[in-house]
């Protein structure tokens, strides 16, 4: 049986680091999740909030019920991510204009890690599971160079900005914060964080209200994304494990391209501050990246995010043994 402390503090660290990661494009919250050794009690957890919890509620009680849908867990997984995604989306988005090369470094090591890590999962090797890496690697490599959209504010794109991103954030390799670019929604979503904070520090309660409505339309979009897509991930790790796992990898080394350390900015566009920032760029190598290519420090960076994943391996596996 779980307690307070360490079991769900640490749950909400690992929640910490799924918000964290979803807010920089091309990073995968559900790369954390699996690499920390909580996807699938995830995703069943979610699979168990169905209409029967109202019948269930009503026969056995709320403490029967919150313990049925495996509440503690997802309450405290809950609040580490929208924690992180109210701090982080302004660390992590501030430290990508000052150290871009090492913050890219340093993601690109843990997910060499990730791949690595999943790779182990895989039993046996069938000519499906291959054909499935393949379909997930020239995917997620297209996904990188799709040519974003411009941001459309209306609520129905919202609400639909959320329902696939919900989708891309749970997937291992697949950056929900980097659909969000592609389809043009990235800048308003979270440029509301930002105008949350700024609304409470003027007192501005319309900029904060409008906000909220447009988090709010979001998450609805992805609480019904997350609900539909659980069903599909728990049958397809229930019946075709080893092939799942394959495409999932194949996500991920798709993704190498888009953190890829050393890019070069064929197209540039205005957030929503009004700053000028990097719309379309394609990798390069680092010899011919247009200013201090860093080499030495953001090898060292890859091997910290590297060896950080395995560190977290081997954490989740003493505690499992307990």
């Amino acid at each position: 049986m779980r307690k307070l402390f360490p079991d769900y503090i640490l749950i909400f660290l690992k929640g910490l680091a799924m918000g964290a990661a979803d807010v920089v494009p091309g990073v995968s919250g559900g790369t954390i999740a699996f690499i920390s050794g909580i996807y699938q009690e995830l995703i069943n957890s979610i699979n168990r909030i169905n209409l029967d919890v109202i019948k269930h509620l009503r026969q056995n009680g709320l403490k029967a019920t919150w313990g049925a849908i495996n509440g503690n867990f997802l309450l405290a997984l809950g609040i580490g991510i929208a924690t992180s995604l109210f701090t982080f989306s302004i660390i992590i988005t501030n430290l990508l204009k000052i150290q871009p090369i090492l913050v890219w470094s340093f993601f690109f090591g843990l997910v060499l890690a990730s791949i690595l890590f999943i790779w182990k999962e895989i039993t046996h090797w069938s000519p499906k599971s291959i054909i499935s890496l393949l379909i997930g690697t020239i995917l997620s490599f297209y996904i990188t160079i799709a040519e974003p959209t411009h941001s459309p504010d209306s609520y129905i794109f919202l609400f639909l900005s959320g329902f696939i991103a919900i989708i891309a954030m749970i997937l291992p390799g697949i950056s929900g914060a980097f659909i969000l670019l592609l389809i043009g929604s990235y800048a308003t979503i979270f440029g509301s964080f930002n105008d949350i904070k700024n609304g409470l520090i003027s007192g501005n309660f319309d900029v904060i209200s409008t906000a909220i409505l447009k988090l709010g339309t979001v998450a609805l979009g992805a609480l019904l994304g997350l609900k539909l897509f659980s069903k599909v991930l728990t049958w397809m790790f229930a019946h075709h494990k080893n092939t799942t796992l394959a495409l999932l990898i194949g996500f991920m080394i798709g993704s190498l391209n888009k953190i890829w350390p050393w890019k070069e900015v064929l197209e540039t566009r205005l957030n929503s501050h009004g700053e000028t920032v990097p719309f379309i760029e394609r990798s390069i190598l680092p010899q011919n990246f247009d200013g201090e290519p860093k080499i030495i420090l953001a090898i060292i960076m890859v091997i910290i995010g590297f060896l950080l994943i395995f560190g977290l391996e081997k954490i989740a596996y003493k505690l499992g043994k307990k």
